[in-house]
């Protein structure tokens, strides 16, 4: 009993920090326990990138899904808003890998590279064609007026977020709770 109110207080002091609820974090954790094949943490698949932890435990990989917890029905159009950018400050984030408050042409690059290298069909030339291309297309956007001998810094986040002004991410993007315990099907045979 002592072991399961630890779990609980555990769970509440969660609850409290990601906003979701004690159910949610339970199946959750059961989806961690998967991932990780009941280990205390899951390892990175990429530990030599900028900015990337090797091993991420339970609550820290609560506190990345909780960007992407889903609006209940009484979130008004003002925490909506307040979780759109809280979103687009994840993904920001994500792609600003000097944590320098801009994306870079470099960094975008490595994005579009991740992006397509697991098609194989995409020359790295291409791949570089394609992000500078885009990236020529963002700066003509948010610096309309730019002189040609003038330099794009790169992607701000108030031009990310201008960028991605009408994708509705705060009532999209979000995690689907599905049961936990459905089985797996393979090849015609259920595994649990």
């Amino acid at each position: 009993m002592g072991a399961s109110q630890t779990r609980t207080e555990k769970y509440q002091d969660l609850a409290d920090k990601t906003g979701f609820s004690l159910e949610q974090i339970e199946n959750l954790h059961k989806r961690f326990q998967r991932l990780s094949d009941n280990e205390e943490t899951i390892r990175n698949q990429h530990p030599k990138e900028v900015g990337s932890c090797e091993e991420i435990g339970f609550e820290q990989f609560l506190m990345v899904m909780s960007h992407f917890r889903p609006p209940s029905l009484k979130t008004t159009e003002e925490e909506k808003e307040a979780m759109r950018k809280e979103k687009l400050r994840f993904l920001f984030n994500m792609h600003d890998t000097g944590n320098d408050g801009t994306i870079t042409l470099v960094e975008y690059r490595k994005v579009v590279e991740e992006l397509l290298s697991k098609s194989g069909d995409i020359e790295q030339e291409t791949v570089k064609a394609m992000a500078d291309a885009a990236m020529l297309e963002v700066a003509s956007t948010n610096v309309p007026h730019m002189a040609p001998d003038e330099f794009y810094e790169g992607i701000t986040f108030e031009h990310f977020e201008q960028i991605l002004k009408g994708l509705e991410m705060e009532t999209k993007m979000y995690i689907r709770f599905l049961d936990v315990e459905t089985p797996t099907l393979s090849c015609g045979n259920s595994t649990s």
